[in-house]
């Protein structure tokens, strides 16, 4: 089992683990990981694309939960010195916002790996703020065909 000891803040090094590029990136720190678990950091610019009115929007949230998975899978990819492949959110099962939060404020996500079979991936997912649950998910996210000496 992998384990990270140390919190990751270098941005482009976390870009280099996710599909999305500025100004659509809504992860900015790798908290936590195990292979079942990763809890990811975001702060909420007044820039950034899906914040509104001064709060960050429901998508905002859901691409946050979306983006901690794919940030998982990319980090899995490089602990294994490959390249980190495209994933897409296959199917959300649920989704529930109970509160928008304001920009400045930083995300604590933590998503939880149930089944990770052929590139299909259900995952749990909450969103938490000040330590306040404002989200929560299930969702299925499915890799892109690749070659098969670099699906893990």
């Amino acid at each position: 089992m992998n384990f990270l000891e140390t919190e990751i803040t270098d941005f482009d090094f976390l870009l280099s683990l996710i599909p999305q590029k500025k100004p659509f990136v809504m992860v900015d720190t790798l908290r936590f990981y195990t292979d079942k678990k990763i809890i990811s950091g975001f702060t909420i610019s007044a820039e950034n694309i899906l914040a509104k009115n001064g709060s960050f929007s429901e998508p905002g949230l859901i691409e946050n939960m979306a983006q901690t998975i794919a940030l998982h899978t990319g980090y899995k990819y490089f602990l294994a010195k490959k390249p980190a492949p495209t994933g897409y959110i296959g199917a959300i099962k649920k989704a529930e916002v109970f509160e928008l939060p304001r920009v400045s404020k930083e995300l604590t996500t933590t998503v939880e790996i149930i089944h990770d079979i052929m590139g299909v991936t259900l995952i749990e997912a909450k969103v938490e703020c000040e330590g306040q649950l404002i989200a929560q998910s299930e969702m299925k996210t499915a890799l892109a065909k690749q070659d098969e000496e670099t699906t893990l």
